[in-house]
């Protein structure tokens, strides 16, 4: 698909693309199956701090068909009129403004039972949501085979979106990889989505999401998982974003 002609903003090195909710729900919502499928990526802190470590993950982001601002501290970044485009959010809007354009949905990671406890739970608060298939992956890389039956499936069942949930870096990997040779018309790498939509793990209050504190609420409840994670990741990305701010480092879109 062609990507939309939108301006991006620079988050270390990170091209953001630079929108509303309401403009990534309805491009998003627009989308067809057929030819190569674009991608997108939901930019977070993580997120910026696995693209300043590995430049290949960096060229991902910057050559999605969007990358949106998923973090709060992603979207006090960005120019005037810039809005949160929330992984979780982004998925119940499209899966809601799609019904009446026949959007077909297709539902690809999470644990085992996660993707189809995902299908019936959204389709029980959406009558008539059209979700064509779902695919638990092993956690590995796929096999020639194994990806061939993926592109079999996925062919036959013709989804307009792939909701791809294994976490980043994993996700958007395999969208800008594998992925691209499945039938579809965009896949959005939406990761925990799975699991809160599911029921199988609870989100933050909206007043944490709203002041970027999700992190807090998320530590609470992993906190063996995600302490190391958010001690390095906060700290680093704090740091450089002074850096940049100050003009005292450059960071190209490269």
């Amino acid at each position: 698909m062609t990507a939309p002609d939108l301006p991006r903003y620079n988050v270390q090195g990170v091209g953001v693309s630079a929108l509303a909710f309401a403009q990534a729900r309805d491009l998003v919502a627009g989308a067809r199956a057929g030819g190569t499928p674009g991608y997108v990526c939901l930019c977070t802190v993580n997120g910026v701090a696995h693209a300043r470590r590995d430049e290949g993950f960096r060229r991902i982001m910057n050559e999605s068909w969007l990358t949106t601002a998923d973090g709060m501290p992603i979207v006090w970044m960005g120019p005037p009129g810039v809005e949160r485009v929330y992984g979780p959010d982004l998925m119940l809007a499209v899966c809601d403004a799609g019904r009446l354009r026949g959007l077909r949905h297709y539902f690809y990671g999470g644990k085992p039972g996660v993707a189809d406890e995902l299908a019936a739970s959204l389709r029980a608060r959406y009558p008539g949501l059209d979700v064509v298939g779902t695919h638990t992956p092993p956690f590995r890389e796929l096999t020639g085979a194994e990806l061939a039956a993926l592109g079999a499936e996925v062919a036959a069942a013709r989804p307009d979106i792939i909701w791809v949930g294994l976490g980043t870096p994993r996700q958007e990997r395999f969208m800008a990889g594998p992925g691209r040779s499945l039938a579809a018309g965009l896949l959005i790498g939406v990761g925990a989505a799975f699991d809160f939509h599911s029921g199988r793990a609870p989100q933050a209050p909206r007043w944490m999401q709203r002041g970027g504190l999700e992190w807090l609420f998320r530590l609470g409840t992993e906190p063996r998982r995600l302490g190391p994670r958010y001690l390095t990741t906060n700290t680093l990305f704090l740091l450089r974003l002074a850096a940049q701010k100050l003009g005292l480092r450059q960071y190209p879109l490269s």
